[in-house]
């Protein structure tokens, strides 16, 4: 156990695997740096107990979960980093690329709007059709799981 960290090494393997197992099953990738990716397990655990919810370690979380919905683990912005970047901004997700070690780590920008942009009202949209998602809405050709989001996943989920 790391040091008033509060969370042991049973308690990550009992995250950790679970994890791991879902993240393969939904066509994701945990990092292969495994201490490292532990670690990062760990800070989900502490949000978890510091805030009731598992608030992305590489982020500070309000402590207000309505306003932590984004962050919350898996992030809204795991996706477009993975697409992006080949990994997620905490590099807890990765790509099939790094996976193989076809791409290397690499920066990755913050793409969460600073907490004034956030608390913004959004405005309602003014019809209830297709047409007014924010995102394109992604089929997959072999089992039809459909998915929003700024570009297709990696690998279909199912």
């Amino acid at each position: 156990m790391k040091e008033g960290s509060g969370i042991n090494q049973e308690e990550i393997d009992r995250l950790f695997k679970p994890l791991d197992r879902e993240a393969e099953a939904g066509g994701y990738h945990l990092n292969p740096d495994t201490p490292f990716t532990q670690e990062l397990v760990r800070g989900l655990l502490i949000n978890e107990k510091r805030y009731g919810y598992a608030a992305c370690p590489c982020r500070l979380a309000s402590g207000n979960k309505e306003d932590d919905l984004d962050i919350i683990c898996a992030c809204d912005y795991r996706d477009p980093d993975l697409t992006d970047y080949g990994a997620c901004y905490c590099a807890l997700y990765v790509s099939q690329e790094v996976l193989k070690g076809e791409k290397k780590f690499q920066p990755i920008p913050e793409r969460r709007p600073p907490a004034e942009v956030r608390k913004k009202p959004q405005p309602e949209p003014k019809t209830a059709g297709i047409s007014s998602l924010p995102l394109p809405v992604w089929r997959c050709k072999v089992c039809g799981y459909l998915c929003a989001r700024e570009g297709p996943p990696e690998v279909c989920p199912i």
